[in-house]
């Protein structure tokens, strides 16, 4: 087994691809419309092919908003400067939910955002 992808619905695609390569540094694999099934994809990673790990961006025609409900959790990414990543995403308007820090009954410092459909991304310090 190998994990493939994540799929995420958002209102507006160039908003999403946006927020994706701009403020997190994900690339753009391919971005494909389905006319006939009233749909586009796009595949973000931080590699270069739809082989690596990636999130699947998909926009339905005619839909402008989902309910998130309460299952999904988050996406979550590692940084080396989880400070100087969280002011820099500040400073660029990305709603920060929670400063980065020690998590709760732990040591590992996280932190959190939002991305533009209102979807939780953890971010978590490492040494990359």
């Amino acid at each position: 087994m190998k994990f493939l992808h994540t799929m995420i619905r958002v209102n507006n695609l160039d908003e999403s691809i946006s927020f994706y390569t701009n403020h997190l540094g994900m690339n753009l694999i391919s971005q494909k419309d389905y006319p006939d099934g009233q749909f586009t994809l796009a595949f973000l990673s931080y590699g270069k092919t739809k082989d690596d790990p990636s999130i699947e961006l998909t926009y339905n025609y005619g839909k402008s908003s989902y309910v998130l409900g309460d299952a999904f959790g988050h996406i979550a990414l590692a940084t080396e400067d989880i400070y100087g990543v969280c002011q820099k995403l500040k400073n660029a308007g990305v709603k920060v939910t929670r400063d980065p820090g020690p998590m709760k009954h732990g040591t590992t410092v996280i932190a959190f955002i939002e991305d533009p459909n209102g979807y939780k991304i953890e971010l978590i310090q490492k040494n990359l």
